[in-house]
């Protein structure tokens, strides 16, 4: 009896990576078919949610793995779409966008569309957790607040693409003389905040806007935010600062800085001034707001051969059952094959 083949549904938007994608969709699928999925696509419109939707719609109709292929904008949206559901499929990505930053936590190749669909057919996956703000927003990546966030709904967007994250930095650097401090209360699972800050991040992973050292210790898997409030706005200090970062992480020991491990926190600005909120790279609401970390909440696709095993929290038996679902499913793919071969 020949067995089912399980189903994939590419959500790609065409106009990512000076339209890269669009010139490899045909190999992506021809790829993944070669790896035992009955596939499809579905190229994403100016419309608004229109990867979340597709996400939504393919998620309920069974579909056993989606690949998102762009940005962080539109991995985001298709997050979006499958959170909420009962029952997720898999998620692997494509990364053809300007940081990429969730492709750099996930290790998987940049600028190279096919070799990132190569790395589906490693089986290699961990069970993600996402971020949960409001109802019914969802975050893979980061939350953040202040004065510096506001560069990413000032670049252009054909800036963003002709000049990658070069047009960030110097957006950043306009940005910095007008840096200011807000007082704000932050509830945390360890107590309380109360304070003047300039900057705050949520952090899920440790690649933040390109640079791989904003939250060292974070690890994707184990329920845990990264909170991070810079509690300076003077220019000299923020460049300080950074220049630690850069050196291996060396920020979050000082003094202006408070480093906090939380699995939800609350903030609460404490003047009239708006604080908006920024998710993966965009608006996202303003505060007060509510974040919750979905622990272990959706399985992607990653190379973990070469993520530091300090970013992932398994323990032995989890391992030992990764391992079990690992042979399970080069099984099942060889059952596939063989009966591809005697049909």
């Amino acid at each position: 009896m020949k067995r089912r083949k399980k189903k994939a549904r590419v959500i790609y938007n065409p106009t990512s990576g000076q339209e890269i994608i669009k010139k490899n969709i045909a190999d992506i699928l021809d790829i993944l078919e070669g790896f035992g999925y009955e596939t499809s696509a579905f190229q994403t419109t100016p419309e608004k949610d229109s990867a979340k939707n597709e996400a939504r719609r393919a998620g309920q109709a069974g579909f056993e793995l989606i690949v998102a292929a762009g940005g962080d904008g539109t991995i985001n949206e298709v997050v979006n779409g499958i959170a909420p559901l009962k029952h997720r499929p898999r998620l692997a990505i494509i990364p053809t966008g300007t940081t990429n930053d969730f492709a750099r936590a996930l290790k998987v190749p940049r600028g190279n569309p096919l070799e990132a669909a190569h790395l589906i057919g490693k089986h290699q996956t961990i069970h993600m957790d996402i971020g949960k703000a409001y109802e019914d927003s969802y975050f893979i990546n980061i939350a953040a607040a202040g004065s510096l966030t506001e560069l990413t709904y000032s670049v252009p967007s054909q800036l963003k693409t002709t000049f990658g994250y070069l047009a960030y930095l110097a957006k950043g650097v306009e940005l910095l003389p007008r840096v200011s401090n807000v007082p704000v209360k932050i509830r945390h699972d360890h107590g309380e905040f109360e304070g003047d800050v300039s900057m705050i991040f949520v952090a899920l992973t440790n690649s933040v806007g390109g640079f791989e050292q904003l939250a060292p210790d974070a690890k994707l898997d184990d329920g845990m935010f990264t909170l991070i409030l810079v509690k300076t706005a003077n220019m000299i200090e923020i460049v300080h600062l950074i220049r630690l970062m850069i050196q291996g992480g060396k920020h979050i020991d000082d003094r202006r800085i408070e480093y906090i491990k939380t699995n939800e926190l609350t903030i609460t600005p404490l003047s009239d001034q708006r604080m908006m909120i920024n998710l993966d790279g965009e608006y996202g609401g303003d505060a007060p707001i509510h974040l919750e970390n979905l622990k272990n909440h959706i399985e992607f696709f990653a190379n973990t051969d070469e993520i530091a095993d300090e970013a992932i929290s398994l323990d032995e038996a989890e391992l030992k059952a990764l391992a079990e679902k690992f042979a399970n499913e080069v099984e099942d793919l060889e059952q596939y094959e063989e009966a591809s071969d005697e049909a």
